[in-house]
């Protein structure tokens, strides 16, 4: 047994990346699938929804078209559904299996099964009753997949369900609404209720699989492997199923205490970044300055191993404050006609040639406004590349407002608005009768990524950046008109590769917030990653002298203990980034798709770099307004 073990309590299979981890969970079904073949029986699966199992079934997918795998013998189980809600919604769980699985392979509609959201409220329990005497018939679960709620719930067993329920209607959190509002209009239209199997029944099954993609599943993960068994978190009740294994990418696994204090569970490299490490988030935990830290403190919390490698506390205290202070620089582009080793950035050459890439047209000013206004300040040739139109997050609302604008101004000026006119009337009769499960037209998609379109060259302009250096590329994969993109293309990289060519720059950022494993800004970055080694393989000499920094988006922050490049901000330039935020209006006040986190973007924004700020306080530096982080990538 390893000092691992004795913190984790859950077995857990970490894999790179959520492909990995669904390429093995794949596997594990199709030789359970195989084997019940072999001795003819059926193989009874219970089956999850959401973003997470979608790599999954699309492996399994994969294996049946390609590696002959049939799903002949196979009988399935959905966990749950909403309610109400009719079975051929765009939003229904019954849907979405015939689309990412049933459709696509040989199963038998007849062994299929998914709750009804149709049933009649009189007749639940009645229903829930017969939905569990199927499974009971069937001869039980053999393998049952899971997801994981931000809040630890399973299926949809919120937070304070009994570890002895069975199926039942369930009212969701209101956490749960919001987190899953990005399949909805807005948050009024998703359900308030579902129907889901207990935890009693998932309990029963023979063996558990629980998926987690991402960094914003990291906590819930650490809680219910490492935590107490408690009905607050009902994954963590899987910690008394004898067969039951996560399988994690890296980012959902780092918080566990391997990764987060690896100095607890065992043998530590003490590398200068380890050391940091180490030694801030034992600063932050008993809440002391670094270089107030003493020999004892690092006795009492785990790290004393470090005195031995490193000697007395005074000396480390000393390293890991100058590795901060030195993270922080109001000059992101270099300091020039000064020689600073220790500077985040270079201050040759200067001035530098920077582009931005931003995964939707107003990431650029949320997540680095600060550091983007400074560049242009400070005199660099500073791009911004929007990688997609955004158009989805537009409201219908919206449209409609920007086209009777349009109108209006004609009118006012006198000029023939009939075409106008009959494209509002278009737009307003389709937006009118639009079905919840029905996409745009071409049209008014077009309009919605003309009105974020706008809103980025006007958040340009108030920054000073000329217009040439604004390029709208428009990424193929995100133009599907569904929330659903399509993976990384060659066209993508192409028009990728073209950019960073035409510029040369000297310093690339982009979004290295990967929150959400299955949204915009994981495939943004992955294109700029390819693009980059592609650009690198072919040799192309002005590659040697860029370097990439990551930002972090609307919803997370770095690690304190990561970040290489500080920017700090003074009161006045938090405003002047707050006012560049107002200026993208589609996405202020409602806005779909903001995830689970309802304070609106500027709110976040702030919130987010005053927190880094106080953070460097409390680690005894200087104490700013806000600061803007940020990691550097080597490729």
């Amino acid at each position: 047994m390893s000092m691992v073990d004795s913190f984790e309590k859950i077995p857990v299979k970490i894999f790179s990346d959520l492909k990995e981890g669904s390429l093995y969970v794949a596997n594990e079904i199709a030789s359970l699938i195989r084997e019940k073949q072999k001795n003819n029986k059926p193989c009874v699966l219970g089956l999850a929804t959401g973003n997470t199992p979608k790599s999954l079934y699309a492996e399994l997918i994969r294996l049946h078209k390609q590696e002959g795998l049939s799903f002949k013998n196979v009988v399935t189980f959905n966990l749950d559904e909403y309610y109400p809600m009719d079975k051929d919604a765009f939003q229904s769980y019954n849907r979405f299996m015939k689309t990412n699985l049933f459709d696509h392979i040989d199963i038998d509609p007849a062994n299929t099964h998914v709750p009804n959201g149709e049933t009649p409220k009189d007749n639940i329990k009645a229903y829930c009753a017969d939905y569990e005497k199927k499974i009971e018939e069937a001869g039980g679960i053999d393998l049952q997949i899971l997801g994981i709620g931000n809040n630890g719930h399973i299926g949809f067993n919120e937070p304070g369900s009994s570890i002895n329920s069975g199926a039942r209607l369930v009212a969701l959190d209101n956490s749960t609404r919001i987190a899953n509002a990005y399949e909805f209009a807005n948050i009024s239209q998703v359900p308030r209720l579902a129907i889901t199997l207990g935890i009693s029944n998932i309990s029963r099954a023979r063996k558990i699989i629980l998926m987690a993609w991402g960094q914003g599943k990291a906590p819930v993960v650490q809680q219910a492997v490492e935590g107490h068994v408690t009905e607050h978190i009902p994954a963590s009740i899987l910690q008394q199923h004898n067969d039951c294994v996560f399988v994690v990418d890296e980012t959902a696994s780092s918080e566990l205490t391997r990764f987060k204090s690896p100095w607890l569970t065992g043998e530590c490299e003490w590398t200068p970044k380890m050391i940091k490490k180490a030694v801030v988030n034992t600063a932050l935990k008993i809440q002391k300055p670094v270089l107030s830290l003493t020999n004892s403190d690092y006795k009492d919390n785990g790290i004393g191993d470090l005195l031995v490698e490193k000697g007395d506390a005074y000396e480390i205290n000393l390293e890991v404050y100058y590795m901060l202070r030195d993270s922080i620089t109001g000059w992101p582009g270099g300091k020039p006609n000064v020689n600073l080793p220790n500077h985040p950035e270079r201050s040759v050459p200067y001035p530098k040639r920077s582009i931005i890439f931003s995964p939707h047209p107003d990431d650029d000013i949320i997540s680095m406004g600060g550091t983007f206004q400074r560049l242009h300040d400070q005199g660099h040739d500073v791009h911004v590349a929007y990688q997609t139109s955004g158009n989805i997050a537009v409201t219908d609302e919206f449209v409609t407002r920007f086209l009777d604008f349009a109108v209006g101004f004609e009118n006012m000026f006198g000029i023939d608005s009939s075409k106008s006119t009959e494209i509002l009337d278009k737009a307003k009769a389709y937006l009118k009768q639009k079905a919840s499960n029905q996409m745009d037209t071409d049209e008014i998609r077009a309009i919605k990524g003309l009105i974020r379109r706008c809103e980025a060259k006007a958040t340009c302009n108030y920054v000073g950046i000329p217009e040439g250096n604004s390029h709208f590329m428009n990424l193929p994969f995100y133009e599907t008109g569904a929330i659903e993109k399509k993976p990384m293309g060659e066209e993508d990289i192409r028009l990728t590769v073209d950019l960073l060519r035409k510029l040369k720059p000297q310093q690339v950022f982009c979004a290295g917030d990967l929150a959400d494993p299955h949204g915009t800004h994981k495939v943004c970055l992955e294109i700029i990653f390819e693009s980059l080694k592609r650009i690198k393989e072919a040799g192309d000499d002005w590659l040697s002298d860029c370097w990439v920094w990551l930002y972090k988006g609307a919803w997370q922050e770095w690690d304190i203990s990561e970040i290489e490049m500080a920017i700090p901000m003074s009161p006045d330039q938090v405003r002047k980034k707050r006012y560049g935020i107002f200026i993208h209006q589609s996405q202020k006040d409602m806005v779909p798709f903001q995830g689970s986190d309802t304070r609106e973007f500027w709110q976040r924004a702030e919130d987010r770099n005053s927190n880094t700020a106080n953070l460097y306080a409390q680690l005894g530096l200087t104490k700013y307004a806000a600061m803007e982080a940020f990691v550097r990538y080597h490729f």
